[in-house]
């Protein structure tokens, strides 16, 4: 059987060590009405340097068992949103310190 990757969020993060829960969606068609349904479904991922943080989007693959529920690794984080809000922060950080830097300059 060929492994199996996934894309989805973390939505629990922190709560067991090098662990971190994924939540998978997907895409159903019911039967009867023919209307389309979001099922998800909730993964054990295995992440070695704690490095996932919430409402990362992951890519995560299928290896042997790691513990009891966790047979997924962490591969690779597509988007994380918490990072780039602390990008942001020290980037406006940085511009605020050098903007206060040049009006102290021009005071003398």
């Amino acid at each position: 059987m060929p492994p199996m990757a996934f894309t989805g969020i973390v939505t629990k993060v922190g709560c067991m060590n090098k662990t971190a829960t994924v939540t998978v969606s997907r895409w159903i068609t019911h039967k009867l009405t023919g209307k389309r349904i979001e099922r998800t479904t909730k993964i054990l991922a295995h992440d070695e340097h704690n490095a996932l943080r919430l409402h990362d989007k992951v890519v995560i693959r299928n290896c042997p068992p790691i513990s009891a529920r966790k047979r997924f690794r962490l591969e690779k984080v597509i988007d994380s949103p918490e990072a780039e809000r602390e990008s942001a922060y020290t980037a406006a950080a940085n511009r605020q310190s050098s903007s206060a830097r040049t009006l102290s300059d021009e005071s003398y």
